[in-house]
């Protein structure tokens, strides 16, 4: 028989899980060193597979290919950015990262999102979101808390 998709039912819970978290404090960072972002705060997590308390990681129990998507605001005190780089790390080794460059040191905040289809194992492979800011000049540097702007999430989209 053929199961329907509904709120309950196995195939929509278990079969896809899904996750989205994002930063309810800024997260103050130290200078041209990547530091892992920590994405506290869940709106959903279908599966419970994204821890958000420790290691700030998804471990997907449920093997398959997920798209992944994160964005992170950027932000220093002063007008100074010079690089802002978000990597996606998959198993603790770099997967896909996007950079955006300021050359003149002018910007005081920015927006970077990486996104991607990743295949998860179900059982040992797992994803987290690194970020490192390079500035010109000695003040501030954090991932800010904007909710609408600093998030990370992931669905499954088949075998």
């Amino acid at each position: 028989g053929t199961i329907a998709l509904g709120s309950g039912d196995v195939q929509s819970n278990f079969l896809y899980p899904a996750f989205e978290a994002y930063l309810s404090a800024d997260q103050s960072i130290s200078d041209n060193t990547s530091t892992k972002i920590q994405f506290n705060t869940e709106r959903f997590d279908t599966n419970n597979n994204y821890d958000n308390s420790s290691n700030y990681r998804f471990t997907p129990t449920v093997a398959g290919k997920y798209y992944v998507y994160s964005q992170v605001e950027f932000a220093l005190n002063n007008y100074d950015i010079y690089v802002a780089e978000l990597m996606l790390k998959k198993n603790g080794s770099g997967y896909i990262s996007t950079m955006a460059v300021m050359g003149d040191g002018s910007t005081l905040r920015t927006h970077v999102a990486v996104k991607g289809v990743i295949d998860f194992n179900g059982s040992s492979d797992y994803i987290e979101m690194f970020g490192k800011i390079e500035r010109h000049g000695s003040d501030g540097n954090r991932f800010d808390s904007n909710t609408a702007a600093s998030y990370f999430g992931a669905f499954r989209i088949g075998t």
